[in-house]
């Protein structure tokens, strides 16, 4: 029984999808998963176990930002097993091509946290998804009816950017989106021998100003969610 998850043993599949909304968490489990059971409400960041499509698949909130993702992906990793996970979350869309509601999969994650600069002492590590998982999570994401965008993120750790003229730079070097926690997630896989891959519907466009509500990023993205079901069960 770990310190912030507080699951017992058994009670976490070793393939785990990762919203941050712990009751986008809640809402998955209910709506894909069947026989489901609630391991978790430690600090009410929720986790599931059901089955899909007869193999069994755990969901756990991870909080907003890296290092509460970090606390809950190093548990599950080091803690209950978990050898696959896929981040399902959302993403600011960074490029005029890539708009509200598209699929982002990340294959690599650029970041301005001074996590992995402290990990390893100044060298600039470079967190990239399983690629495997990353093939699995691609063809399932391209089989659905959105645009899908495949390539580098932007990992940041601050919501409220105090520097706005950062992304045309970053979009000048192919950056698509960004979001608050693959960097570290790509990080912790690596570290521990697991595989990862995230994938992120845009909520909310840069360039354009559009977005959704929040009901709308808690609840409806559905798409994004069926293919990493549809990835983390058909891989080996």
């Amino acid at each position: 029984m770990s310190t912030h998850i507080g699951a017992e043993p058994g009670q976490i599949a070793d393939r785990v999808l990762l919203p941050g909304d712990p009751l986008r968490a809640q809402w998955i489990a209910q709506t894909y998963l069947s026989d489901v059971i609630c391991y978790s409400t430690v600090r009410n960041m929720l986790g599931f176990t059901g089955m899909y499509d007869g193999i069994p698949v755990s969901v756990q909130g991870t909080g907003m930002g890296q290092p509460s993702l970090s606390i809950y992906v190093h548990e599950l990793i080091a803690e209950y097993g978990v050898r696959t996970l896929v981040r399902v979350g959302s993403c600011g869309g960074m490029r005029p091509e890539v708009k509200v509601r598209d699929l982002v999969v990340a294959m690599s994650a650029s970041t301005d946290s001074a996590m992995n600069r402290h990990r390893f002492e100044g060298i600039d590590f470079a967190p990239t998804a399983d690629f495997d998982l990353l093939c699995a999570l691609v063809e399932q994401c391209r089989a659905t009816d959105s645009d899908v965008h495949v390539g580098q993120v932007a990992t940041w750790d601050v919501f409220y950017a105090d520097r706005p003229e950062l992304r045309e730079r970053l979009t000048d070097y192919g950056v698509l989106a960004v979001e608050m926690e693959t960097s570290a997630l790509y990080t912790l896989a690596a570290k521990h021998g697991a595989r990862a891959a995230a994938v992120c519907t845009v909520s909310d466009s840069l360039v354009t100003q559009e977005e959704t509500s929040a009901q709308e990023r808690e609840r409806t993205f559905s798409t994004m969610v069926q293919a990493a079901l549809r990835a983390v069960t058909q891989i080996g």
